[in-house]
């Protein structure tokens, strides 16, 4: 598997019993402490391998520096909350790479394995699926509003605890549920993510806007005009192929377009299958909600977002 239905990472089979799972991405700072920051990246960058259904197995470092404008210990302390994620993740950091630059930028490639007939894709998602999200929306919203120094560090800390965590766990309860397709929120938002799913799933799909599940205070931020160039450019790009309800409230269609850092898995599987994920989910702490339903066959893919 490569580019050819936009999914989160390459996969390349060695055996009847073995693939690998490919991937990079880093980014720069969402929030201020060098040490979150780490864990931020390295987490987001490992979600690709979760969204597949594998296990990640090796990590390299990912570094753009510059050595003439801060300290190295804000590397090194980067470096270490990256370390930190990747240890828990079961993988092994096995090198890396890194370049000097105006802007500090961190990530990861990752190497994840899977057996072939168990990978997860963004395209078979079926009518009649639920799709289940395990983290709320909101994160770019919060992050610009810490970048104009606007947010209070309860916000922050939420925050830095929703996108340092790995989706470790939603992945592993996934796959106990027979799951259909799946993919993680990340830039392009959850419109974009969706609708790549629905267009290579070729079907219809409907999120229910008022169900969408949202970090305190993302609201008050986005009604203050916090909101991020990124979502501009998801509203202008998407929202042509979207069928949106004139109901639909201004502040969830910032939601829908609002780009996530290390976001939730998006995932598609029969209404059955969701309950019981569901309630597997929630005993393990984690925050989900389902947010909408596949409809119909569609041969080139529709998203529609309205109200439940």
């Amino acid at each position: 598997m490569g580019i050819e239905h936009g999914d989160d990472a390459g996969v390349f089979r060695l055996d009847s019993s073995t693939a690998l799972i490919q991937t990079i991405d880093f980014l720069t700072p969402i929030v201020d402490t060098p040490f979150e920051f780490g864990q931020i990246a390295a987490a987001n960058a490992l979600s690709d391998i979760y969204a597949m259904g594998g296990k990640p197995i090796t990590a390299m470092n990912v570094v753009c520096f510059p050595t003439e404008s801060l300290p190295l210990s804000i590397l090194k302390e980067t470096l270490a909350g990256g370390m930190e994620k990747i240890k828990e993740s079961g993988a092994v950091l096995v090198g890396g790479h890194s370049v000097e630059d105006k802007e500090l930028k961190y990530g990861l490639s990752v190497t994840g394995v899977i057996h072939p007939q168990h990978i997860v894709l963004n395209q078979n998602a079926k009518p009649g699926d639920q799709l289940i999200l395990t983290k709320p929306l909101g994160i770019g919203i919060i992050a610009t509003a810490i970048k104009g120094n606007i947010a209070d560090n309860k916000t922050i800390q939420t925050l830095i605890q929703i996108t340092s965590t790995l989706n470790k766990t939603s992945s592993m309860i996934m796959m106990q549920h027979s799951p259909h397709a799946c993919t993680d929120i990340t830039g392009f938002g959850l419109a974009g993510h969706t609708l790549e799913m629905a267009k290579a799933s070729n079907v219809e799909i409907l999120l229910w806007a008022d169900s969408l599940p949202y970090i305190d205070s993302s609201q008050s931020y986005a009604q203050m005009g916090l909101v991020p160039a990124g979502l501009y450019r998801n509203r202008d790009y998407y929202s042509p192929f979207i069928d949106i309800h004139p109901s639909v409230d201004p502040f969830y269609l910032d939601l829908l377009f609002d780009p996530q850092t290390s976001g939730g898995l998006l995932i598609s599987m029969s209404k059955k299958n969701a309950k019981t994920c569901m309630r597997d989910l929630k005993k393990k702490g984690v925050d989900a909600t389902i947010i909408g339903e596949v409809i119909q066959p569609h041969t080139s893919g529709k998203l529609m977002f309205k109200n439940a």
